[in-house]
């Protein structure tokens, strides 16, 4: 079977086809089609089921691509793995779902359908639970997301907070004050954070109390009105800290809880509140779960590799640091 594409200009092609023809060739690997592109003119060749499955997805790049975005490798292969997915899927509606923040990116996209149907839950509830492995984009998003509530003035203040859980050290025995020694353990949210707003603009935030990014101790007594309040490294708290944290939620707020279940640092024996609220709070209305998978990892290939690699290996008792 034969398909062939003409293309609208040069700039859609080289964009399609990527730098050395890459993109063709990543299509060509996955789908055991041939592709012969000849300056506007592409050609698919191959049994019928491949062929008319990348006829589906190259028909869907082109769609995104006219509509003014770039298309980028590792776009494709996500692009690629929605599709096997769910072969009816409109990749449109992911890939150009615009949140937009307050830095010169000026927008962030979902990359996988878990990704999208986390924000549509962050945008249609006020309390959201994100749980799967590190590499899903569960606190980044959320980020995204608290940015933008704030650029829409949806809310007053961003709240970014994390259990200061010690990996096998204490923290009493680091040296400076209480705030220095839980740092590092706010360090990755501050890293989020820079990628969706300008330095300045965080600095100044953060001095009139719009940002604030503090240890999950100095939530306690708290009633957080008018917020968007993120909890990561949810699997490092208690049972009696998850509590007291979504207790904390005030009106006009959301709020959203991240974490990965396979990595907690808590004692051994010690149960940790993000599997306890999931198994009590399953069902009760206003609060959603979404549940990532090695398939929503969106960093480095190989990151996903080796995500299947520790599960095969029954290596969910391993403790890598989170990210």
């Amino acid at each position: 079977m034969e398909r062939i594409f003409h293309l609208l200009s040069d700039q859609e092609a080289a964009t399609l086809y990527g730098l050395h023809d890459e993109h063709l060739k990543l299509i060509e690997a996955e789908f055991g089609v041939k592709i012969l592109a000849r300056g506007r003119e592409m050609t698919v060749s191959g049994q019928e089921g491949p062929v008319q499955r990348v006829n589906r997805l190259i028909e869907q790049l082109l769609d995104i691509i006219r509509s003014g975005r770039y298309l980028r490798r590792h776009e494709l292969v996500y692009a690629i793995r929605a599709l096997e997915e769910d072969g009816t899927l409109d990749l449109h509606t992911v890939y150009m779902d615009k949140i937009e923040v307050l830095s010169k990116r000026q927008f962030i996209s979902p990359k996988t359908l878990g990704q999208k149907a986390y924000v549509d839950a962050i945008r249609n509830h006020d309390i959201v639970f994100a749980i799967g492995p590190a590499g899903t984009g569960k606190s980044y998003l959320a980020v995204a997301m608290a940015v933008n509530a704030l650029k829409k003035q949806e809310v007053s203040r961003v709240i970014l907070t994390r259990p200061a859980v010690e990996a096998g050290e204490s923290l009493g025995y680091l040296p400076g004050t209480y705030e220095e020694k839980v740092a590092p353990y706010l360090r990755p949210l501050y890293d989020a954070l820079y990628d969706m707003m300008d330095v300045d603009r965080i600095q100044r935030s953060l001095e009139r109390g719009i940002l604030e990014v503090a240890p999950l101790a100095y939530m306690r007594g708290r009633t957080l009105n008018d917020s968007f309040v993120i909890l990561d490294e949810a699997q490092n708290c208690t049972p009696e800290q998850m509590k007291m944290f979504l207790t904390r939620l005030g009106f006009d707020s959301k709020t959203v809880i991240t974490g990965d279940v396979t990595q907690s640092d808590l004692p051994q024996g010690k149960v940790s509140g993000l599997v306890h609220a999931a198994g009590i709070l399953k069902g009760v209305e206003g609060i959603r779960f979404i549940e990532f998978s090695g398939t929503d990892v969106v960093r480095h290939e190989l990151v996903q590799e080796i995500i299947k690699a520790y599960e095969r290996s029954n290596g969910k008792n391993d403790k890598p640091s989170a990210g």
